[in-house]
């Protein structure tokens, strides 16, 4: 295919997609011509194909083609423009949403989806390159995911990061000024993205796609405003909002403390998407009565963290249960189990990290709690992963790891690959602080060429295991069960 045939074919797939009509044409393709640097379109080129590959493919060419992008950060920045021409303005995805969400809540969502994959705002190609595997536990099939999608940054770009002058616009990556931004060298190019204007009870709140999403239909839902993150009475309206609004979507929301926390606290954001978490499929293991609550149903989750799964069809009595419960954690401390509300100097650590679903005519919150304590033996956190297990995992553990899915870092690809060749007795270039797991893996299994990458798997997915019970407050335990009773007693 000749470069006219691909600026015809692309100038095509934006009329279709991105709010032109054919009396554009022309215009689009003297844009196309000026973004790759090139002033010169045949004239008598044949007819462009009937059906035009994907746009994504038809970028790829037009970048290789192009004279104005000679590293990749430009090179970036031009497929990102060129994905802006396909993208319809905010106003028009806006209306083309709500015209959807007013036949069926699933159309629009699906459209705006499919939307955001097309135009490489979610960037399918690098997901596609994670390591993902389920491993049985006596909780259900954990999830695994070894993150590969986030590209390297070569040495040019991250020295110019350093160079880079300071501003504060957009104050963070979660900010509406996002939408549309061309990107700078330490700011992610932004001209493809696109935010849903939600009104949650008169707030002003977005809806968008993670770029890399690490679950089905992986969303975002921020606050217009840029205000840090806080578990309060508001949070639980809005998330119960939020899944009456997208029945067929969780949302869910990081802890507000430090360790505990997720990685953006510092603007008010929730996430969700169309998936069911090993923690939304766990069974309840004990019913209980919630004082001054008869129409909640009330239960510890049988799960590695420490859960209490609420259900009500009437959303005022499960926003004010979860605050009645949130605010006695808040202030509960039992020594024996090194759970402590405050430091001597007042500073408090509990909080919690709440999940909400519809389930049928009902609503389910899941309230996860948390404690940011640390001491001398676990200086990274008391209730965070040990440091025998920050081989595998060592990063805080946020919502997403809360309900079975773990987020591992990009270089366990080698390195495991490493433990299985010293598992087999092969050449290796195992890390050392894997060789203790490598070896009682072979203590403990028979490891043959058939079965090393079943068998490194499960490892993996044990150690996850052993992760979250380290972030469970009230352990799995005869003494940590019998501590749960302690604290659901002062909630009866």
């Amino acid at each position: 295919m000749t470069l006219t045939n691909t600026i015809k074919d692309f100038v095509t797939i934006a009329i279709q997609h991105g709010g032109w009509t054919e009396l554009d044409r022309i215009y689009l393709e003297n844009r196309v011509l000026s973004l790759i640097g090139s002033d010169t379109l045949e004239k008598n080129d044949p007819n462009t194909t009937q059906q035009p590959l994907p746009a994504i493919e038809l970028v790829d060419t037009l970048v290789a083609n192009a004279t104005a992008a000679s590293n990749n950060y430009e090179k970036e920045i031009l497929a990102t423009q060129l994905m802006d021409l396909i993208t319809p303005p905010p106003s028009v995805i806006n209306a083309f949403f709500a015209k959807y969400y007013d036949k069926e809540p699933k159309l629009a969502t699906d459209y705006f989806y499919e939307l955001s994959k097309m135009n490489d705002y979610i960037k399918t190609r690098d997901i596609a390159k994670n390591i993902e595997f389920t491993t049985p536990t006596e909780y259900g099939e954990l999830e695994i995911t070894i993150n590969l999608s986030k590209p390297e940054k070569d040495p040019k770009q991250i020295a110019a990061e350093k160079n880079a002058p300071e501003t504060n616009y957009p104050a963070c990556l979660l900010c509406m000024e996002n939408e549309g931004y061309r990107g700078r060298i330490n700011h992610p190019v932004r001209s493809n993205h696109r935010i849903i204007r939600l009104n949650l009870d008169n707030q002003a709140w977005g809806l968008q796609y993670s770029p890399y999403a690490y679950y089905n239909e992986h969303c975002i839902f921020l606050s217009a405003e840029h205000r840090p993150m806080k578990i309060n009475r508001q949070l639980f309206e809005n998330l119960l909002r939020i899944v009456e609004i997208f029945p067929h979507y969780f949302v869910g929301s990081n802890a507000d403390l430090p360790i505990v926390g997720g990685s953006i606290l510092s603007h008010d954001h929730y996430q969700g998407g169309r998936h069911e978490f090993p923690m939304a499929k766990a069974p309840i293991m004990k019913s209980f009565d919630l004082l001054g609550f008869p129409n909640v149903k009330a239960g510890i989750v049988k799960w590695p963290m420490s859960v209490i799964r609420l259900e009500s069809s009437n959303k005022a009595d499960l926003v004010r249960s979860a605050e009645f419960i949130l605010a006695a954690w808040q202030q509960y401390s039992d020594t024996s189990l090194d759970i402590r509300a405050f430091s001597k100097d007042g500073t408090p650590h509990h909080t919690i990290t709440p999940i909400a679903r519809k389930n049928g005519d009902s609503f389910q919150l899941d309230i996860v709690l948390r404690d940011n304590n640390v001491s001398e033996e676990h200086p990274d956190g008391i209730f965070h992963p040990h440091k025998e297990l920050h081989h595998i995992k060592k990063e805080n553990i946020g919502l997403i790891e809360v309900m079975g899915l773990a987020i591992l870092p990009p270089r366990l690809k080698e390195e495991l690959e490493d433990v299985k060749s010293y598992l087999l007795d092969d050449t290796h270039a195992i890390a050392e602080y894997h060789l203790d797991w490598a070896n009682q893996l072979k203590e403990t299994t028979t490891i043959t060429k058939e079965t090393v990458n079943q068998i490194v798997e499960q490892g993996v997915g044990n150690i996850f295991l052993h992760v979250l019970e380290d972030a469970g407050v009230f352990k799995q335990t005869a003494d940590g069960l019998a501590g749960f009773d302690r604290f659901i007693q002062t909630l009866s």
